[in-house]
């Protein structure tokens, strides 16, 4: 005789239908958004004022991609930097 009350244990629950994995989120890619010679002239000068102010190598580098994704969305360097630094 048992002693935990006399009821047969229940059957394990039913595993859930395999679903397909998600498909992940591809990335746009912009096409025809380029810099022009005058952005990248004006960009390289923008660049030396802050290498002369101190910026490190690392602080460089991310300056200079956050300025050019922003440049190429169309903001002029005085604005790019402005919002960069704010």
């Amino acid at each position: 005789m048992s002693s935990y009350g006399g009821s047969a244990p229940e059957p394990a629950p039913a595993p859930a239908p395999a679903t397909p994995p998600a498909e992940a989120p591809s990335k746009k890619k912009r096409v025809g958004v380029k810099m022009t010679d005058k952005q990248k002239g004006d960009l390289t000068k923008h660049m030396e004022k802050q290498k002369k102010a101190g910026m490190s190598g690392t602080e460089l580098k991310s300056h200079r991609m956050k300025m050019m994704g922003r440049m190429r969305k169309g903001m002029t360097i005085q604005k790019a930097h402005k919002d960069i630094m704010k």
